[in-house]
């Protein structure tokens, strides 16, 4: 395919440069696990399974990524309301049990999870949970309206004054990105929980904004619930794309109240949880 060539003239020289196309997101699958209002997604360590927060079923559901369909599950027995999943160094599972006012922690050998740990201290409805590369775990209180910091499963710091605060993931640089669902904003945090910046109004338009994923460059894509849409977000603030009309739907390019998202190279899952469903994209930022 030929590239478009932009023609700038400056005095006699004419230069011809390339115009740099527009970035793509391509539908490539849809889950036919059964779920109900799935929430956020993370891989395993590995890379070779899909961990699902599967709300209305009160467990975590593992999928294969590329199929999407089930493999196996945990947690039916004795968590209420699961909202989100992360993984730390050794490879243990964090659980944010929202309905019981807690993060379970899990050890894993293949698809047995052994319930280990849990935390609980001034968090209430916990949505989100991230594990620093520093060792602490920070969790987001929706119902409690704050971010926690648990270091050896002590209370270390605490940023309160939110509104239903979801999903938290790490920038790359030590920092952690907070989705402040109920202000209808993004904000960057420092590992002692002090703000550093924040992403809200125009061009955003964030209504609802849920659960995040940051590439390594900087680059945001976040799940915009209320809009039915997936903002894309450079590491300099500009609003590279967004992915969906803007309304309710189930067909290709289209997601009804999307919650969760992950990536890896390319590849783009997302949770589309009121169409019950994960969907897989082909993304090309053309970065």
């Amino acid at each position: 395919m030929r590239k478009l060539l932009a023609i700038t003239a400056i005095g006699s020289w004419i230069f011809a440069s390339p115009v740099a196309a527009e970035p793509t997101a391509v539908f490539e699958a849809a889950s036919t696990a059964r779920m109900e209002n799935p929430h956020d997604l993370k891989l395993s360590p590995d890379g070779r399974y899909l961990f699902v927060s599967d709300v209305g079923n009160n467990r975590v559901v593992i999928l294969d990524p590329e199929a999407l369909n089930e493999v196996a599950a945990f947690g039916s027995d004795h968590q209420s309301g699961t909202h989100d999943v992360d993984f730390d160094a050794a490879g243990r599972a964090y659980v944010a049990d929202t309905h019981n006012n807690r993060v379970t922690v899990y050890e894993l050998d293949k698809w047995t999870a052994t319930l280990v740990a849990q935390l609980s201290e001034r968090i209430r409805g916990p949505e989100g949970v991230y594990v620093h590369p520093n060792g602490r775990v920070y969790v987001a209180g929706a119902w409690s309206g704050n971010v926690v910091a648990y270091e050896n499963g002590k209370v270390v710091a605490e940023l309160t004054g939110l509104s239903s605060p979801h999903d938290l993931e790490g920038d790359g640089n030590g920092g952690i990105w907070l989705a402040d669902a109920g202000n209808n904003r993004l904000l960057l945090l420092s590992p002692d929980l002090e703000i550093r910046r924040e992403l809200k109004g125009e061009p955003y338009n964030f209504n609802g904004v849920r659960y995040l994923d940051v590439l390594s460059d900087g680059t945001i894509i976040a799940a915009d619930k209320n809009s039915h849409t997936v903002k894309i977000i450079s590491g300099d603030g500009k609003l590279v794309m967004v992915i969906g009309t803007g309304k309710a739907g189930r067909g290709p390019g289209q997601f009804t109240t999307p919650e969760g998202i992950e990536t890896r190279g390319d590849t783009l899952w997302i949770s589309d949880s009121g169409n019950d469903r994960i969907v897989r994209y082909r993304l090309n930022l053309n970065r």
